[in-house]
């Protein structure tokens, strides 16, 4: 099993959901946290919890990653609490749900902001180190999302293709030095996700945040990870078989699932 004692874990998005699951699994394996979301209060519950649990510091910093200048902010407010981060779980992001042609500009503009600009900025600013260290573990969000185009969700599926693309690249460059590096693609989970999409989203069976973070979990122990997994065998055929498609017959396919 990977070590994490002695190290310091940013995780984005640990309020709830996914990232409130890595927290605590990664502190019951001895890591310091630094726990960033725009929900202060969230953040230092789980904070108090698993500092009173395991003994390990937890950094609580209340931040809407999806601003112009969030990103150096936090990591000014880092630097100034002598904080170094050793590894990174990009995980805070959202989607929107609706045609395109009726999206909100704003919102949208803020989706690509957090769930791109934002976790591209937080890898650029804490990656040379994290690789120079060679021992942590850089875990980027994507989504089976990530394997087709996903009308009336266009916007949501572009970013997470985008981070599973840019992750595999990061894979590679970071092969040799220590840093693991995963893309890590959830499909349908008990999270607030579809809370905000809606329920008829759903796609496939539910996994609980606890399965899908063991599974992230678990891949990052091995000897040598590969630069991406998929939660779920069913989900993996799946994107297994996106393969086998024209993109004209792929777009019509996803679009026909994701039309309800």
């Amino acid at each position: 099993m990977k070590d994490y004692r002695g190290t310091t874990v940013l995780i984005t998005g640990a309020s709830s959901g996914l990232g409130a699951e890595f927290a605590r699994r990664l502190a019951s394996r001895g890591a310091n946290l630094v726990l960033v979301a725009r929900r202060r209060d969230r953040l230092e519950d789980l904070a108090a919890e698993l500092m009173a649990k395991h003994g390990i510091g937890a950094t609580v910093v209340a931040a809407d990653l999806a601003k112009p200048g969030a990103v150096t902010a936090l990591a000014r407010e880092l630097g100034d609490m002598g904080v170094q981060i050793d590894s990174l779980i990009n995980n805070a992001g959202f989607a929107t749900r609706n045609a395109f042609k009726d999206e909100d500009a704003e919102r949208i503009a803020e989706e690509v902001d957090l769930n791109v600009g934002a976790l591209v900025a937080l890898t650029r600013q804490f990656y040379p180190r994290m690789l120079a260290e060679g021992r942590g573990i850089l875990v980027n969000i994507a989504s089976t999302a990530a394997y087709q185009p996903v009308p009336h969700m266009a916007v949501y599926g572009a970013t997470k293709a985008f981070v599973l693309s840019f992750t595999e690249a990061l894979w590679y460059e970071a092969k040799g030095s220590g840093l693991s590096v995963l893309a890590l693609s959830p499909g349908a989970t008990e999270t607030e996700f579809f809370d905000v999409v809606g329920r008829d989203a759903q796609v496939g069976g539910m996994k609980t945040p606890a399965e899908v973070v063991e599974l992230a979990l678990s891949t990052l122990d091995k000897r040598a990870p590969g630069p991406s997994v998929i939660s779920g065998t069913r989900n993996a055929l799946t994107a297994t078989m996106t393969r086998l498609l024209s993109r004209r017959a792929l777009a019509n396919v996803s679009g026909r699932v994701t039309a309800g």
